[in-house]
């Protein structure tokens, strides 16, 4: 198990080392290569966080002697995916100063400020997109796990009632041995009064 960890380990230095470049690369571009790089940049994120699911199981399946280790090298990884995730975010509404004179022309002194304050509005826009995104992710689990504990609730309707009626068969079944037993010691009762014959 700690070998497939590993490997996932290898994948993730790999692929957060290759989006590190781009993010650094975003805000020098503009127009179609700009939306081209963050779109590329999102689907390698998207990659990273199928990666750590797995990290996140396979740390599961390891004994519990040796699993404190890896718990806490995947909490450093998180760590690190939230920071490329804010530097991502920073970098789709950042432009270098010669994408931003390019942009505005001869305004672009004057218009900076403008540009500045579009700039955070968009930044407040994509971080309450995120909480949204994170919320809904929280509801959909809170919901997986209402469902899951309403199976496990039927499950344990069903073998109480099939215990119910196994309890009762035994309960026939002890009547019908006590009605037995009874008429039996009747019967033995009646013998022992009229004695032997003659």
């Amino acid at each position: 198990m700690s070998s497939d960890f590993e490997a996932y380990e290898q994948d993730f230095g790999t692929l957060t080392a290759e989006i590190t470049n781009k993010i650094g690369r975003i805000p020098k571009l503009g127009g179609k290569e700009k939306t081209q790089l963050v779109l590329n940049v999102d689907k390698q994120l998207e990659e990273v966080r199928e990666l750590m699911e797995q990290m996140d199981l396979e740390v599961r399946e390891i004994p519990i002697q040796s699993r404190g280790m890896y718990q806490s090298r995947l909490k450093s990884y998180k760590g690190e995916m939230e920071k490329l995730e804010k530097d991502f975010k920073r970098s789709r509404i950042a432009y270098s100063d010669d994408v931003r004179n390019e942009l505005l022309g001869e305004d672009a002194g004057s218009s900076e400020s403008q540009l500045m304050k579009l700039s955070e509005e968009r930044a407040h826009l994509l971080d309450n997109t995120e909480k949204l995104e994170r919320s809904s992710r929280r509801l959909e689990a809170g919901y997986q796990i209402a469902v899951e504990t309403e199976q496990v609730g039927q499950e344990i309707l069903a073998n109480l009632h099939s215990d119910r009626e196994k309890i009762q068969r035994s309960r026939d079944r002890l009547r019908e041995t006590d009605a037995n037993l009874g008429k039996s010691s009747r019967i033995l009762t009646g013998m022992l009064r009229r004695g032997p014959e003659p």
